[in-house]
């Protein structure tokens, strides 16, 4: 009873029925071509855009009309890694600019739930791809996340520990599988670059998700875990901090996507940041280096990249995606390709690009309003005017002029 009222209060309170919306006075970044679309229009048709183009002569009848007041829409963010495991952290996400995200995992398959309110309507988004339990050779306390679990508290490290927790992943709902090539940077008592799980025990991993229609992505910071990832046949390398341009070459020829979540790498090195700790913070500060250089290789050798925080969204957070294309942009990239990075990459690598990252007829309705071009100012991201998640407006902070109702 307690549970089906929470929902109901939340479905009353964060205006969550889709209509039918005709945005006009807009210039659309549509995430496919290098260029702005002017005095255009789009129109969404509950969750889906029904069509976009040349702005109407006159406003359509059956649509709440929203002016863009000649902004820029653009699609909505993916965050490809992230933590988020509350309603707060989803809402802070949301009103971000990010409209999907993947997880890399929370601790009692909280991502999973979210994902299901959200892809029942009950919350207006961020869409989730979740990842549940971390394969990781030890899980602590997380072994309370489900009955089955107990078997694995002495290690997940042999073929049936490691199949069986995939195996329980799958049960619950996963849309993806997150394991480990090697060990934490943010913590001051591990080394990112010692290999944790060997290319068998990753092949397993990869293997048994198969199975199930899953693909796996795999944090690794040093090179030889990398490595050991994308023999075995990981989708995405998380960090990638210490990658060589041999191991990137190789991810090149076989499709593997970075996910350097540098933006975290630079939070290490930052007193009273997330991390903050006397060790990490001078272990941020090579690492910074390390990444920024794997960042540029990576470009140069055509490794596609897409954008990760890898934060909860927590409210002392300040790590966002639009930071992460902002320093993308820095190391190399020009705005379209931080962009695409934030968003149609993003959904290739999500396995949605079917559904997402691009402002096309048929696709989600999810997008966002930004006060600038962003192919000419990335750090426009950081300033989102309106945001619409399956299509609804889940953020609208225009027009900023009183009307005369309200003056």
């Amino acid at each position: 009873m307690r549970l089906t009222a929470i929902l109901f209060f939340l479905t009353i309170t964060m205006g969550l029925s889709a209509q039918n919306i005709y945005i006009k006075n807009v210039k659309i970044f549509d995430g496919v071509n290098n260029n702005i679309m002017n005095a255009s229009a789009i129109k969404l048709k509950g969750k889906t855009i029904e069509w976009v183009g040349k702005q109407l002569d006159n406003d359509p009848s059956g649509y709440e009309m929203i002016d863009g007041q000649g902004y820029y829409l653009m699609p909505g963010m993916i965050d490809a890694h992230t933590h988020i495991s509350n309603f707060k952290a989803a809402e802070r996400a949301l009103k971000s600019g990010v409209t999907t995200v993947r997880s890399a995992s929370t601790k009692f398959y909280q991502d999973v739930t979210l994902g299901n309110l959200s892809k029942q309507g009950v919350i207006p988004g961020p869409d989730f791809v979740s990842a549940g339990i971390y394969v990781t050779p030890n899980l602590g306390e997380t072994i309370l996340a489900d009955v089955r679990l107990s078997n694995l508290s002495k290690g997940v490290r042999s073929e049936e520990a490691l199949r069986q927790l995939v195996r329980i992943n799958a049960e619950r709902g996963v849309g993806i599988i997150k394991t480990r090539g090697t060990e934490r940077a943010g913590l001051p008592e591990t080394d990112p670059r010692q290999q944790t799980y060997t290319r068998e025990q990753l092949s397993i991993v990869v293997d048994e998700a198969a199975k199930h229609n899953l693909k796996v992505m795999v944090h690794a910071h040093g090179d030889e875990g990398g490595r050991a990832a994308v023999e075995a046949g990981a989708l995405s390398i998380e960090h990638g901090t210490f990658l060589s341009k041999e191991t990137l070459e190789l991810m090149k020829k076989k499709g593997t996507f970075l996910v350097p979540t540098f933006i975290t790498i630079e939070d290490l090195k930052v007193p009273g940041g997330e991390y903050s700790n006397p060790t990490l913070e001078l272990r941020g500060r090579f690492m910074l280096v390390e990444a920024e250089k794997t960042i540029r290789d990576a470009l140069a050798i055509g490794v596609k990249m897409a954008t990760g925080a890898d934060n909860d969204y927590s409210a002392e957070s300040t790590t966002r995606v639009s930071l992460e294309a902002e320093h993308f942009v820095r190391l190399g990239m020009t705005n379209f390709q931080a962009l695409q990075a934030s968003t149609k990459i993003g959904a290739e690598l999500l396995g949605l690009d079917h559904k997402i990252g691009t402002l096309e007829s048929g696709k989600e309705a999810d997008m966002i309003l930004l006060p600038n071009n962003p192919l000419e100012d990335i750090v426009a991201l950081q300033d989102v005017l309106m945001v619409i998640s399956n299509g609804q407006v889940a953020l609208k902070r225009i027009p900023f002029a009183l009307g005369k109702e309200d003056r």
